[in-house]
This record gives C-alpha cells, structure tokens and sequence, in this order.
C-alpha cells in the first residue's frame, strides 16, 4: 500500500491534468497510516518523524489545491 499510494501521489502530482494534480496530496496523505504502522512496528522513529513532516506537507497540498 505504501508504494501504491506513495507513487500514484507523485504520478498525479506530475499530471498534466489539474484534476489529477488537485487529488494528488489526498492520495499521498491516505498512504500516511501505512508509513506510520511500518515506522512503529520498525522502531524507526526518524521514519517517524519523517511521517509527521509528510503529513503536514500533504495537508498544506491539500489546502493549497481545494481553496
């Protein structure tokens, strides 16, 4: 899931569609649980921490594409 959701965001985000660019950061953002499930079984909290900067890079995508 993690690749699904990681590579169909960027391959959105690189669209030359804007409708796909605007659904980019949700796709990115529903692979987050994943990435934190996997950061949390590992123990790699820098992966961790790396989860939560995603996260708000996503969110603001979000933001940025739905105002």
């Amino acid at each position: 899931m993690i690749a699904v959701f990681g590579l169909g965001s960027i391959w959105m985000a690189m669209s030359q569609s804007p409708g796909q660019r605007k659904w980019a950061p949700i796709v990115g953002l529903a692979g987050q649980p994943f990435w934190a499930w996997f950061a949390w079984q590992s123990q790699g909290w820098g992966l961790g921490a790396l989860v939560l900067a995603y996260t708000a890079v996503y969110i603001n995508g979000i933001r940025v594409q739905w105002r």
